[in-house]
């Protein structure tokens, strides 16, 4: 019963004009926004690395001949609308 009498003494809450942002909140978005960013460049690198070792046969794939200008098995796939094929009016 003591208890419920000397919460609300203690536990004062600030005044509106007394509570802001700082420039600590400010300073800490603006280098979460700067870590993502690193992360998604450094993301956007790596799977550029995966896709040219992919096209290099290192995991186990046929390798791509850059000049043939397609992947090695597209012969063995169904023609795709966009190959060109005899669906255009």
């Amino acid at each position: 019963m003591l208890d419920l009498l000397l919460i609300p003494l203690s536990d004062k809450t600030p005044e509106p004009e007394d509570v802001k942002a700082g420039w600590t909140a400010l300073i800490i978005f603006l280098l979460l926004a700067v870590s993502v960013a690193v992360l998604g460049f450094s993301l956007v690198k790596q799977l550029r690395k995966a896709q040219a070792a992919k096209d290099a046969g290192l995991y186990g794939d046929e390798p791509v001949d850059p000049t043939a200008g397609g992947s090695a098995d597209r012969d063995e796939q169904s023609p795709r609308p966009d190959d060109g094929a005899d669906h255009r009016a």
